[in-house]
């Protein structure tokens, strides 16, 4: 992951490249939305509160990308990053999520970022912190020997430290050697099982989590329990527990709020569900009544969470949606002017599959190479099988439901089902997939249309 300034716009198209195929005008225009972030915190703090970010809808059938577009975009800016699908929420009054959950489940996923960051941060110092407490469990420290007068008594003393100090070198030997693994140990544990609390808020019940624990910082007195473990357990332990000591948790938040307030990323799929005239009929409750709610979301506004208030005025919002049926004008109108981008993303084509195929670093060949190499087998893709798959997958896309690039999954996974089920007992050393297989083990599949609308 490079640092945010490296990433120019010409780069970030780069690195979404080694995993998106084609859709070049979305990665053109996330990748400037990404800059725009950094330009941002450039500008003097006069301007600066001034300066919103300009949101996105991705317009497109299933499977072209919008997602990964979304999610890679976020790893490459290290920013806290959710997906959510906008058919989960209803209107305020309805049984259902609110929308200001997202933001809510957004900080929570800062918050656990940060922590980790500074978990590794510390982490050599927290092992060495658990490696003092193992030696300590192992050999405790002898009471203080009060010296009695006399030259003798107090040689006696010496001698005994001398001799436990020997023995405390030998057993931190042994332990950085990872000689005593096996040996068992004794150790308070706490109870994990620390009661939550329920906040019902002007908006229905929200499952908070509240922890009584922080609430009522150390009037509860926390649960330990002792437990055997061995010295390799123990250490695990030992050093989640001194981490937790090290890492301050108020500046953990505190970097997790500044971080969702001025780089935090919510994906918000499927919201052409919600566009359009409220139904009479059918499972929708009030589609108009959740834009409305999302409106002030979107548009900023401060909320409520476990960690204190979150404003949402910077956070970039990258809506998605097939619009088969509606379209981005059916949206609210106010809620139209908050995703001032909108970009069209093009159905794949059969050279579309073959690239996707071959050339990202997480393509669909390279996995199945791994995972048969797990079996000490060796998988090859001919060039002509490759394009023998991406035509049918294309084909079967046109005649039934155009599902994008996860037709690919189910191609690959009816084309090599005997193979993953025979490979353990067969004992087989290579497997060639040739154009001709290919058409042998899916043609029939693929003539009988009733068929492949069940199986492909």
């Amino acid at each position: 992951m490079s640092n945010i300034q490296e990433l120019t716009p010409r780069r970030i198209v780069e690195e979404l490249d080694k995993y998106i195929i084609g859709q070049d005008k979305a990665k053109k225009s996330v990748a400037i939305a990404l800059r725009n972030r950094w330009r941002r915190k450039q500008v003097p703090d006069v301007l600066r509160e001034e300066i919103y970010p300009n949101n996105i809808i991705l317009i497109g059938p299933t499977g072209v990308g919008k997602t990964e577009i979304a999610r890679r975009l976020a790893r490459l800016s290290n920013a806290p990053f959710i997906k959510i699908e906008a058919t989960k929420f209803t209107e305020v009054g309805y049984v259902g999520r609110d929308v200001e959950s997202i933001i809510r489940d957004l900080t929570d996923l800062a918050v656990s970022m940060v922590r980790a960051e500074q978990t590794k941060k510390i982490q050599s110092l927290a092992e060495r912190h658990a490696e003092e407490r193992l030696l300590e469990i192992l050999l405790p420290s002898p009471p203080k020997a009060r010296a009695r007068v006399g030259v003798e008594s107090t040689n006696e003393v010496e001698d005994a430290e001398e001799r436990y100090q020997r023995t405390q070198d030998k057993i931190r030997m042994q332990l950085s050697k990872n000689e005593l693994e096996d040996r068992m140990v004794e150790l308070d544990v706490s109870n994990e099982q620390s009661p939550l609390m329920q906040i019902i808020s002007p908006m229905g019940v929200e499952e908070m989590g509240v922890n009584l624990q922080d609430l009522f910082g150390g009037m509860i007195p926390k649960k330990t329990k002792r437990r055997k473990m061995k010295v390799s357990e123990a250490r695990k332990y030992l050093i989640q527990e001194e981490a937790q000591k090290l890492v301050d948790m108020e500046q953990v938040v505190q970097e997790a709020i500044e971080r969702v307030q001025s780089s935090g990323i919510v994906f918000l799929d499927e919201i052409d569900k919600i566009a359009g005239e409220n139904q009479k009929t059918g499972p929708d409750v009030s589609r108009q009544g959740v834009q409305r709610d999302l409106l002030p979301v979107v548009e900023g506004t401060s909320v409520f969470t476990k960690y204190g208030m979150v404003k949402t005025d910077h956070i970039l919002f990258i809506a998605s949606g097939a619009f088969h049926v509606s379209k981005p004008s059916d949206l609210i109108p106010e809620l139209q002017g908050r995703f001032p981008i909108r970009v069209e993303l093009n159905s794949l084509t059969a050279d579309d599959f073959v690239r996707i195929l071959t050339e990202p670093e997480n393509a669909l060949t390279k996995q199945y190479i791994a995972l048969f190499q797990t079996e000490n087998v060796t998988i090859d893709f001919s060039e002509e099988a490759i394009r023998e798959i991406a035509a049918i997958a294309h084909q079967v896309n046109e005649r039934t439901e155009n599902i994008g690039a996860r037709r690919l999954h189910t191609i690959l996974t009816a084309l090599l089902e005997s193979y993953l089920f025979d490979v353990p007992d067969r004992k087989l050393k290579k497997v060639k997939i040739t154009k001709k297989m290919v058409r042998d083990t899916l043609d029939d599949v693929v003539r009988d249309e009733d068929l492949s609308r069940y199986i492909l």
